[in-house]
C-alpha cells in the first residue's frame, strides 16, 4: 500500500471514529433533556448534533495538539501507529454503542495510540512526564487527599455516612480539587499521558462534585416554589444549558479526527508543524454532527433512565454543570472524556435525593467500561501495529 492511499484511509477512518463519536456520546448532550422530556427524543437529538457542530468553530484546538503530538514522541510519530491506534479506537467505540455502554472516546484514542507507539518503540516511544512534575503533582495529591479525607470524616458523624466512606470520598474529592485548582492556577503543569491517566478519575468526581453542590443550591433557593414553577423556570434554562453542554462536547470530542489527521499530514511530511487546515475543521465537525444524528439509543437509555430520575430543575444543574467543565477543559487543552464528565454530573444530582436514589448497579457496569478502555484499546492497536506496518511496506 502506497503513502497516499494509506493517508487517505487513515483520514476517512478519523472522519469514521468522529461519526460514531456522535453516536456514543449523543447521549452526553440530551440525556438529561431525554429524561426530563424537556423535549421530544428527535428533537433533543437536533439540538444535540447543531450544537456538536457548532462546538469545534468556538474554542481552541489544543486537544487536536494533544493527539497529534502530545501523547508519541515525534521521531516515532508513523502512518502505521496512527492507523493501528486509531483502527483500535473505532473497534472500541462501535462495539460499545451497539451495545448500550457509554465509552470514552478520548480514552480509546488515547490507549491505541499508546499501544501503538510501545509496539513500535517501547516505553521510550512515549512522551511520559519528568521526575520533578511526579513529585509534584503527587505532593498535591497528598495534601488533597488528607484535607478531603478529614473534613469526609467529619461530614460523617454529621449525616450519619459510614466513616470509612466519609474518608474514601473526601479523599477522592479533595485530591480532585488540588489537582485542578494546581493546574488554574499554573502551580502544575499536566498534560498529555499523565492528564489523559488523572482525568480518568478526576472529571466524573468534579461532575460530581459541582452538579450535586449546584442542585443543592437550587433546591433551597427554590425550596418553596411549586412543582409547575421550577419547570416553567429551569425548562428553558435547561435547554441553554444543553446547548451549551453540547457545543462544549462537540469542541472537546469533535478534536479527535483533526488531532489524527493532523498526525497522519505530519508523519508523512505534507505538513511541517502543528496546525489545523480548515477543511480538517469543518469535514471533523460535519462527521460529529452527522453522527449524533444517528444517536445511539441504547447509551441514551441507559445514561437518561438507568441511573438515576432527573426532574427539571435537576437536569439544569447537570447540564450547566457538565457544559461548563468540558468548556474549561477544551480551553485548557486536556483531553478528559465527557463521558465521564456527564454521567458524573447525573450521579451528583441523583444523589441529593439520598443513596437509594441512584441505581448503583448501573453506575458499577459504566464504571466497568471506563476501567478496561484504555487497557483494551492499547492490547489492540499492539497487536495491529505489525499488521499495518507490513501494509505501508
Amino acid at each position: 500500500m502506497d503513502m497516499e492511499t494509506l493517508i487517505i484511509s487513515g483520514i476517512i477512518l478519523a472522519f469514521l471514529f468522529n461519526f460514531l463519536t456522535g453516536m456514543n456520546d449523543a447521549a452526553n448532550s440530551i440525556a438529561t433533556v431525554v429524561a426530563t422530556s424537556a423535549l421530544p427524543p428527535r428533537r433533543a437529538i437536533l439540538l444535540a448534533a447543531l450544537a456538536n457542530f457548532a462546538g469545534p468553530f468556538l474554542f481552541s484546538t489544543a486537544v487536536a495538539g494533544t493527539f497529534a503530538t502530545g501523547i508519541v514522541r515525534g521521531e516515532n510519530l508513523t502512518l502505521p501507529l496512527f492507523m493501528a491506534g486509531l483502527t483500535a479506537a473505532v473497534s472500541l467505540v462501535l462495539i460499545a454503542t451497539l451495545t448500550g455502554f457509554p465509552i470514552s472516546s478520548s480514552n480509546a484514542l488515547s490507549g491505541g495510540l499508546i499501544g501503538a507507539a510501545i509496539a513500535e518503540g517501547g516505553a521510550a516511544a512515549l512522551l511520559l512526564p519528568d521526575s520533578q512534575l511526579l513529585v509534584r503533582c503527587a505532593a498535591i495529591t497528598l495534601v488533597g487527599s488528607i484535607c478531603g479525607g478529614t473534613t469526609g470524616a467529619i461530614l460523617s458523624r454529621s449525616t450519619r455516612l459510614p466513616l470509612a466512606l466519609g474518608i474514601a470520598s473526601g479523599s477522592l474529592f479533595g485530591l480532585s480539587l488540588s489537582i485542578t485548582s494546581a493546574m488554574v492556577l499554573g502551580i502544575l503543569h499536566i498534560s498529555g499521558i499523565l492528564a489523559i491517566l488523572l482525568f480518568i478519575f478526576i472529571a466524573p468526581t468534579i461532575g460530581f462534585a459541582f452538579a450535586f453542590l449546584f442542585d443543592v443550591l437550587i433546591s433551597h433557593l427554590f425550596r418553596r416554589s411549586r412543582i409547575k414553577t421550577r419547570r416553567r423556570v429551569f425548562q428553558p434554562l435547561h435547554l441553554l444549558a444543553a446547548a451549551i453542554q453540547g457545543a462544549g462536547h462537540g469542541a472537546h470530542d469533535g478534536q479527535h479526527a483533526m488531532g489524527i489527521i493532523v498526525g497522519l499530514l505530519l508523519a508523512s511530511g505534507s505538513l511541517e508543524s502543528f496546525s489545523v487546515p480548515t477543511w480538517v475543521l469543518v469535514a471533523s465537525a460535519i462527521a460529529m454532527g452527522t453522527g449524533t444524528c444517528f444517536g445511539g439509543w441504547r447509551v441514551i437509555e441507559r445514561l437518561a433512565r438507568k441511573i438515576t430520575q432527573i426532574r427539571p430543575y435537576q437536569g439544569f444543574s447537570a447540564a450547566a454543570s457538565g457544559g461548563v467543565l468540558l468548556s474549561a477543559m477544551t480551553m485548557m487543552g486536556i483531553p478528559v472524556s465527557s463521558t465521564h464528565v456527564i454521567s458524573g454530573t447525573i450521579v451528583g444530582v441523583g444523589v441529593t435525593r439520598g443513596r437509594e436514589a441512584v441505581q448503583w448497579s448501573s453506575v458499577r457496569s459504566i464504571l466497568a467500561a471506563w476501567l478496561i478502555t484504555i487497557p483494551a484499546s492499547l492490547a489492540l492497536s499492539w497487536s495491529l501495529a505489525g499488521v499495518f506496518h507490513l501494509l505501508a511496506g
